[in-house]
């Protein structure tokens, strides 16, 4: 599902892993307060961020830092767990997809 993503960071979304939820399409004006400033998904929860128009930054909030200027047709792979946010670049819009493995009485992911 994620092949062609950006995954700069581990765990890899597991191969039996499937969307559960989405949300955007935002515009830069739109893009919720909560991703503008670090936050990270939950336990068994991935994110593909799609950038549909423009560009924005990708950072990285963990020890190793970083991040990534992501522009139309470029998509990256969010694994849970790991601090980030999102800067805005002028115009853009977004989607992302929450993903997670099947659900198990053990095991329910959540963004």
């Amino acid at each position: 599902m994620a092949g062609g993503a950006f995954t700069d960071r581990a765990p890899a979304l597991p191969d039996d892993a499937h969307p559960y939820r989405t949300i955007g399409p935002f515009d830069a004006d739109a893009i919720p307060a909560s991703l503008l400033k670090t936050h990270n998904l939950k336990a068994g929860a991935w994110g593909l961020l799609t950038v549909e128009a423009g560009a924005i930054r990708f950072c990285w909030d963990d020890e190793a830092g970083g991040g990534r200027e992501l522009r139309a047709g470029d998509v990256m792979l969010v694994p849970p767990l790991v601090p980030h946010h999102l800067e805005r670049r002028g115009q853009v819009t977004i989607t992302i997809a929450f993903c997670g493995q099947p659900r198990t009485e053990s095991h329910s992911p959540r963004a």
